[in-house]
């Protein structure tokens, strides 16, 4: 195998753009948005007050929703969880309420599935019978959650695993722990009730012709998210560790003014759907000091599903995401695939994405509709990169980006469909300042024939990567000062159907590239 050390100069290979009108706007970092935090009465209430017992065996769901209403009742002021290990069921949030997690303090959620009510709720951007997610508020305002303390969400009750992602004597103890496998036996579920709603197409939807009954024979399969806010506003999550979600770690649906600040989330790299936060139809949004390691996506942006999400209609916007780290996860930085209702004015800077399979990752499929644009990521370090440092993707098709053992996958047929609401569109990113050190490919950009991704610009790349960069479907893609480290032999860059496609590297002595 060669090794090829090759930076992209001065070749054009169509029309080039006019970079010197995009080097004299203003820096769009200068001014963004303000997000505003909620204030709270220095009033504390401890749970003790309310009887509960730090044993891990009393379940306090009782007592802290008490202490929690009756603390907003008041004006709201700090809910304090002590140290210890506190067994619960679900928990209300309330307004004006910080629940306050101390040092060495462990909020357990029940194994007991019987303990979380079947409710209408919200999955991957469609309304869908749910199980009560852990901790849960609906239009509340002004509340938070801090301390050092551990959220546990008792995911391993609720998910089916996939053999291929666990070791041999993992896979065993599975087995012995009691569920069942699939005719297979490639897959492990914990109970017949979530077999059952796993073999079916959308059983959570909710429709006229499914009754309680049915619900119930699936409720097993109906996995929560570990918290869910819904349609609230000025909202702090500081300091605390969110763990081992049944589904999405963190999950604000409808928010506005959300902090998100020195958390720590974390799943099994083997947790199906077992995101680290999914911010949906959410405006005026920070993210920063936070740290993630979990089973699919690490931060990512959602505004909604197919027609549902175009009609919901709320984009997804404001949003800073910084000095932040992503480990394990299916792509580093996420938009998509539910982004329906549009993503705009989305900014990521100084961050480090070490061994996810994707680094910055943009998906969605036709059937979304649904426009993402004023996308700003600068400053981002990656290592250990899966598969594609970058990628843009039109055909997402509801599998891990990464092929596991012995899986097959069929390529997409490319066929140009007329354009129309549901048409998705991705246009307007800005990607400068990145480094990579190890990926299989540099960058992936893959449009639809009918409407191509358009108006990318990245500038100052250095990626060390097996392959290089492929181009499909895309137009006015602006590359300047890109430098590939590629590892194997063939054409550095693949073309199909591009448009406006230009390199610019003002140093005159560095290597041309040759294209084959």
């Amino acid at each position: 195998m060669n090794n090829f050390h090759l930076t992209l100069t001065g070749l054009i290979i169509s029309l080039a753009l006019n970079i010197s009108a995009q080097d004299k706007k203003a820096d769009p970092f200068d001014h963004l948005p303000i997000v505003k935090e909620p204030v709270f009465k220095t009033d504390t209430i401890s749970i003790i007050k309310y009887g509960a017992v730090n044993d891990g065996i009393t379940l306090n769901t009782i007592q802290i929703n008490e202490a929690i209403a009756a603390s907003s009742k008041n004006g709201g002021g700090v809910v304090l969880i002590p140290g210890g290990m506190w067994l619960t069921g679900p928990i209300e949030l309330k307004s004006n309420v910080n629940l306050h997690l101390q040092k060495n303090a462990l909020l357990q959620f029940t194994k007991d599935l019987n303990q979380y009510k079947l409710v209408e709720g919200n999955w991957e951007g469609v309304a869908q019978m749910r199980n009560q997610s852990p901790i849960w508020a609906n239009a509340q305002e002004n509340m938070a959650i801090t301390g050092y303390g551990i959220i546990d969400g008792a995911g391993d009750v609720w998910r089916m695993v996939k053999k291929d992602k666990l070791t041999e004597s993992q896979w065993k103890a599975r087995i012995a722990s009691g569920g069942l496998v699939n005719e297979e036996k490639k897959i492990w579920y914990p109970s017949e009730k979530t077999f059952k709603g796993a073999g079916m197409k959308d059983p959570g939807l909710i429709t006229k012709d499914k009754s309680a009954a049915f619900y119930d024979s699936i409720k097993d399969f109906l996995r929560p998210n570990l918290l869910v806010l819904n349609n609230c506003r000025q909202i702090l999550l500081e300091g605390v560790t969110f763990q081992n979600s049944p589904a999405w770690n963190l999950h604000p649906l409808m928010c506005s003014d959300l902090t998100v600040r020195n958390v720590y989330v974390k799943n099994p790299w083997y947790a199906q759907n077992g995101d680290g936060i999914d911010i949906e139809s959410c405006k005026n949004v920070l993210i920063e000091g936070s740290t993630f390691d979990v089973g699919d996506d690490g931060i990512c942006i959602k505004s909604g599903r197919d027609a549902a999400g175009r009609k919901r209609g709320i984009p997804t916007e404001n949003v800073v995401i910084r000095n932040s780290t992503v480990y394990h996860a299916h792509g580093g930085f996420v938009i998509g695939s539910e982004m329906s209702g549009g993503a705009r004015n989305i900014y990521i800077t100084d961050c480090t994405f070490i061994g996810t399979d994707i680094g910055l990752r943009f998906k969605t499929t036709r059937g979304r509709g649904g426009v993402v644009e004023r996308i700003y990521a600068r400053n981002i370090n990656m290592k250990d990169i899966v598969g594609e440092a970058i990628l843009f993707d039109m055909y997402y098709a509801a599998v891990d980006p990464i092929v596991l053992s012995g899986e097959k996958r069929a390529i997409p047929k490319i066929k140009l469909l007329p354009v129309t609401e549901e048409t998705p569109v991705f246009r307007d990113f800005h990607i400068s300042n990145i480094v990579c050190d190890g990926a299989a490919k540099a960058i992936f950009i893959r449009g639809l024939p009918e409407l191509n991704i358009s108006d990318i610009y990245f500038d100052q790349l250095t990626i060390k990567s097996k392959e290089g960069i492929d181009l499909q479907e895309a137009k006015n893609i602006q590359m300047n000062h890109i430098n590939l480290i590629v590892e194997q032999s063939g054409p550095l860059i693949r073309i199909q159907h591009g448009n406006n496609v230009s390199y610019k590297n003002p140093d005159p002595a560095s290597q041309s590239l040759l294209l084959k």
